[in-house]
């Protein structure tokens, strides 16, 4: 069977075609800039690159030019759409309503929706990527995997906000955290590298990139995760300030004149390590200036910092961790931010070993023979353990 995973974004469409008896990417890309003249597809096959430049207005029109390029007579992968035996559809958010991947009909779309005012630059989005793949292929099985559903066996007290309890009762305000699929892949291939059952490990998953969260699983479940109501929450990122002293907020707004919607804006956009380094917010650049630019220095040592700050935190939790596993852009390429962090883990018996951390993207345990604990690097892949959860699901 061949499934088509989409991930939509407020302006762009990634997706890839995957063969699931093989489990190779048939083809993979990304439309970006849609609603503007100057959008373009970027089209991945068999090694080569190709790069479509056509002005789309909707996702409508983005999904048709996707699948002129799977069909295409020089280059194309199938010869029909009817070909596509499922399309599993990445969605951010599901909110308490799904606590794993549903089979979609109208009520689901609906549901999805309703979840929009937790990821309003992502869900209505995805709605719109739904609606156009059902336009193309209606009678194509669908499946909606969410990134918040593997979080959904976290214990109340993990996931209550010690705010008045009224406003978890009527307007559902708690954690829900995020990256589920991906720490749900990178743990089941922690597990699989350790040869052991999942269900006797514990394990803390680090998805480090542009948005970034850790995870603590025990027995292969969600314990407690760093985002939270959005993903706004948890460590410093690139852009987004993680947590806070609550009154930081009250306050500057209150000073500055700010409306919620701005600061909401400040927090998401214009804050994190390239507020605090004055740079524009590229980890990688961020990361090599350091060694020569103090607030650079600084903003890295805020991230490495609260990243094993939180590992600790998720060790306490789980009473002991067996494994720490590094991934997401930051996590799979930046050499020096895992030996930093793992540096300062040293009291927890983590050792590294430098010459096998000196890696880049690729799946390898890189601790030392005297570690207490599994350090690995594992690269994610989200789509492929969508484009499973459809199969599982439809």
């Amino acid at each position: 069977m061949k499934v088509l995973v989409l991930n939509c974004g407020s302006s762009s469409l990634k997706y890839q075609l995957i063969d699931m008896e093989s489990k190779e990417v048939l083809a993979k890309g990304n439309y970006e800039r849609i609603g503007e003249t100057e959008a373009f597809l970027t089209h991945k096959v068999n090694g080569e690159k190709y790069v479509i430049k056509k002005g789309v207005n909707s996702h409508d029109e983005a999904l048709n030019g996707i699948m002129e390029q799977l069909l295409n007579k020089e280059y194309g992968v199938i010869n029909s759409l009817d070909e596509i035996g499922a399309v599993g559809h990445r969605i951010v958010h599901g909110g308490e309503i799904f606590n794993g991947p549903a089979k979609i009909n109208e009520k689901v779309i609906e549901q999805i929706a309703e979840c929009s005012e937790f990821a309003p630059l992502h869900n209505p989005a995805a709605v719109l990527g739904i609606r156009a793949c059902i336009a193309a292929m209606p009678n194509t099985p669908m499946v909606a995997v969410f990134d918040t559903a593997f979080h959904q066996t976290m214990p109340k007290e993990n996931y209550l906000y010690p705010i008045p309890i009224e406003y978890y009762e009527k307007y559902r305000v708690r954690k829900y955290g995020a990256h589920g699929t991906s720490h749900s892949y990178v743990s089941k291939r922690a597990a699989s590298l350790m040869n052991k059952d999942i269900e006797s490990l514990k394990i803390i998953t680090c998805h480090l990139g542009q948005g970034a969260s850790l995870c603590a699983i025990q027995g292969g479940k969600c314990v407690d995760t760093s985002m939270g109501l959005t993903p706004l929450g948890g460590i410093a990122m690139v852009t987004r300030s993680g947590d806070l002293d609550p009154s930081v907020v009250t306050y500057v707004m209150d000073k500055a004149g700010i409306s919620p919607r701005e600061m909401n804006s400040i927090l998401n956009k214009k804050s994190g390590l390239s507020a605090i380094a004055r740079m524009a917010p590229d980890f990688r650049e961020i990361e090599e200036k350091s060694y020569t630019d103090e607030d650079a220095k600084v903003a890295i040592e805020i991230f490495n910092s609260t990243v094993a700050q939180y590992i600790a935190r998720y060790a306490v939790k789980l009473g002991g961790v067996d494994a720490i596993v590094f991934t997401g852009g930051i996590g799979e390429n930046q050499i020096n931010v895992r030996k930093n962090i793992c540096d300062k883990l040293k009291f927890m018996g983590v050792e590294i070993d430098e010459d096998l951390n000196n890696i880049k993207g690729k799946e390898k345990e890189i601790s030392s023979t005297n570690s207490k604990v599994k350090v690995f690097l594992i690269p994610t892949d989200e789509e492929m353990m969508i484009a499973l959860e459809t199969v599982a699901n439809i």
